[in-house]
């Protein structure tokens, strides 16, 4: 099962504005979409879910729901990512159609163990970067992080990093032994990020695809 190399973890501040996004990120060439919204009773989520299917159906993106396994299995979403540590993602599987992807998000060595115990088929690592000064969040990982980690598992399991990460990041993120990248900002505010990230990840680059950096 292969793991697309970047994840547009989509954003938006109404479903409406929401939608919109992911369908830009399709028509720049995302090729998964991570959608989470919080706060907002299961009934919308499930509205924009279906939506959002809809639209990636089209595209042919893959489409993961953050922690409602229900509604990704309602809709035939490609899988989940469960970012709450109390979703067991052993029981998720249970629940899910077999062709359904488990990713889980990791803070530490040990997180990260315990998660390959339980067969996910991607692990969420970070964050990279903090986005803020909140109590509470997971300590950033950094390079240096990044790569004890990935050193200590030496795992064939695809390990996708997160946290503000640009453009500038991916080539020592890949460095240091991750096999992709999840972003929300970077994108959000500029589609054709999408490109860049692309050829930086090789993820869907040819010898002829040369994009020159100003």
């Amino acid at each position: 099962m292969m793991i697309p190399k970047l994840h547009y973890i989509a954003q938006g501040n109404s479903g409406k504005e929401l939608l919109e996004h992911i369908q830009k990120a399709c028509t720049s060439g995302i090729e998964l979409v991570q959608l989470g919204v919080a706060d907002i009773s299961e009934k919308k989520f499930l509205k924009i879910a279906t939506e959002a299917r809809e639209i990636t159906g089209h595209y042919q993106t893959r489409l993961l729901i953050e922690n409602q396994f229900k509604i990704a299995k309602d809709i035939k979403a490609d899988g989940v990512l469960l970012s709450n540590k109390s979703i067991s993602p052993t029981e998720v599987r249970k629940q899910l159609f077999t062709w359904q992807i488990i990713g889980a998000i990791a803070n530490t060595v040990q997180d990260c163990e315990a998660l390959l115990i339980k067969e996910v088929d991607y692990i969420g690592l970070g964050p990279f970067k903090q986005s803020t000064n909140k109590e509470g969040l997971n300590p950033e990982l950094g390079l240096n992080g990044f790569t004890l980690i990935t050193e200590s598992l030496q795992t064939e399991t695809p390990i996708i990093a997160y946290g503000s990460i640009t453009t500038e990041d991916v080539t020592e993120l890949l460095a240091s032994g991750v096999s992709g990248v999840a972003v929300s900002d970077e994108i959000t505010q500029n589609f054709d990020a999408i490109k860049v990230f692309n050829q930086l990840l090789k993820a869907s680059s040819t010898a002829e695809q040369r994009y020159t950096f100003e």
